[in-house]
């Protein structure tokens, strides 16, 4: 006989969220310090996308394969646990190692393995509240992680900041080298990561495979628990992604185009040539395979996931666009320098920790709001409403004049932030089968990644030629992206068992 999943208690969601704590100190770092470490290591503010191409890269890669392994897993530390565990352990290597990093090139090859190490840290927490958590409590346990994680990076992406004014360590350096506040920064960040995700390892219980099993899924009516596997016409979509990409490839080596059209080009036949090994196993019969599994659920996922990839694409640009541009923003338009040795540089820098700090402190407080907005208009339009303060708060940068005044629009970028961290989530939660949880979860993070890629490849070619190479106007073009965004989440249509 099934039975459902009992209703777990308050400080049995804390303990199970409290890792996020944690992983939110290494997010909050790389956001607010990795542009800055780069610049002070020689690179050019049209570089710096470029460069924080490993970010998203590794998350395209890591999540799905995470997920799939962690679906299948069971051992002495559980399903998911393993995988907070290990990838805490290479995270806080890796953030303890960034600020010492003695060229450009070695900074960005750290950064590609302290963002796989996230991914591999992050992603089952995701699949762990839809494993631990009935269909009523799922929302709930989502806000949690949010506040944790607004909580988190609060702290985390104020401590540059705290180490010079508090503890009155220096935050200049001579050129080329990281200032001692940022090195003492990470250093700390790494110990409570590690510390933090550590907690939720020993204080959470998980089900074993048989106790899943014997519970009532809430996924159950759904596709994809017992339906044959479709045929798919892989070599289709192969011939029109491999010739986009051939052809942007053609251009930009023909015209001389900027090199981050490399990338996209890269991304356009790469992905062809995925659709045609998945479709040689296909024919082959070789479908079992982690490899094809993955890639049939990206081509039969559910209908609601579809829909909230528009919204969390357009979402997923602007964030990445004031995670890379805000630091060069905030001092060229606000301070007015660009030099990283000088004090106002400097300060500016400093100040955008705050500034980060602050939008995470007001998205702990939009954690604890949104569910009560949640309950008087409904899911979509309360996101539709979050991301449309986040809109005007990014544009509203280019007509605050103040520094000191920049914190205001963070409340705009708080509830957006913190709205993006649940609410599409728990529009998605009930529309995906319990047996796959983990993987779907991490096809979800594409929709992540691949904006942040994008932005990548043309952000700067964007302010190069439309823009003057102002940075600002990144911000302004964040902005626009979460009205697009507002406006798709009204589209969507959950699906529920």
């Amino acid at each position: 006989m099934q039975q459902q999943k009992p209703n777990l208690s308050f400080w049995q969601i804390w303990n199970m969220c409290f890792g996020f704590l944690g992983i939110q100190f290494g997010f909050a770092l790389q956001n607010g310090n990795v542009s800055r470490i780069f610049q002070t290591l020689g690179a050019s503010v049209d570089d710096i996308p470029i460069l924080w191409v490993a970010a998203p890269l590794t998350g395209l890669i890591v999540q799905p394969i995470v997920g799939y392994w962690s679906d299948k897993t069971w051992g002495r530390l559980g399903r998911r646990r393993p995988f907070f565990f290990y990838g805490a352990v290479l995270t806080t290597l890796s953030l303890f190692i960034m600020p010492n990093s003695p060229t450009l090139w070695i900074a960005a090859g750290v950064l590609w393995i302290m963002d796989a190490s996230i991914n591999v840290t992050m992603e089952p927490f995701r699949a762990l509240v839809g494993d631990n958590l009935n269909e009523k409590q799922r929302a709930t346990g989502y806000s949690m992680q949010s506040f944790f994680i607004g909580v988190g990076a609060v702290v985390a992406s104020a401590l540059p900041w705290m180490m010079t004014n508090w503890f009155d360590i220096s935050n200049t350096a001579s050129e080329g080298q990281i200032p001692e506040s940022v090195k003492y920064a990470f250093y700390f960040g790494g110990a409570i990561l590690f510390l933090a995700v550590v907690w939720t390892v020993i204080k959470t219980k998980e089900y074993t495979p048989e106790q899943l099993a014997s519970f009532d899924s809430e996924s159950s009516d759904l596709p994809y628990n017992n339906e044959p596997l479709r045929v798919i016409n892989f070599a289709k979509g192969a011939l029109v992604f491999a010739l986009l990409g051939g052809g942007l490839l053609g251009c930009v080596v023909a015209l001389e185009l900027e090199k981050e059209l490399y990338l996209l080009a890269a991304l356009l036949l790469s992905f062809a040539l995925v659709q045609l090994v998945a479709g040689f196993l296909q024919n082959k019969q070789r479908v079992s395979g982690g490899f094809y599994q993955v890639i049939y659920d990206v081509f039969t996922m559910p209908k609601t996931m579809q829909q909230l990839a528009v919204v969390q694409f357009f979402s997923w640009f602007s964030l990445f666009a004031m995670w890379i541009y805000t630091t060069s923003a905030v001092t060229s338009f606000h301070y007015g320098t660009s030099d990283v040795t000088s004090k106002a540089y400097n300060d500016g820098a400093d100040w955008v920790g705050v500034l980060f700090a602050a939008y995470n402190g007001f998205a702990a407080l939009a954690a604890i709001a949104i569910p009560v907005i949640v309950k008087r208009v409904g899911l979509a339009w309360a996101h539709c409403l979050n991301l449309l303060l986040g809109a005007g708060a990014l544009i509203s940068f280019m007509f605050i004049q103040q520094p000191h005044l920049l914190w205001l629009p963070m409340i705009g970028v708080g509830f957006a932030w913190a709205s993006i961290l649940s609410l599409p989530y728990a529009m998605l939660s009930n529309s995906l089968p319990s047996n796959k949880m983990g993987v779907f979860m991490g096809i979800f993070n594409f929709f992540i990644v691949i904006p942040q890629l994008l932005a990548a490849s043309i952000l700067g070619l964007i302010l190069r030629h439309l823009f003057d190479n102002q940075p600002i106007y990144a911000l302004v073009i964040g902005g626009v992206s979460l009205i697009f965004a507002a406006v798709s989440v009204l589209r969507v249509k959950t699906q529920t068992a």
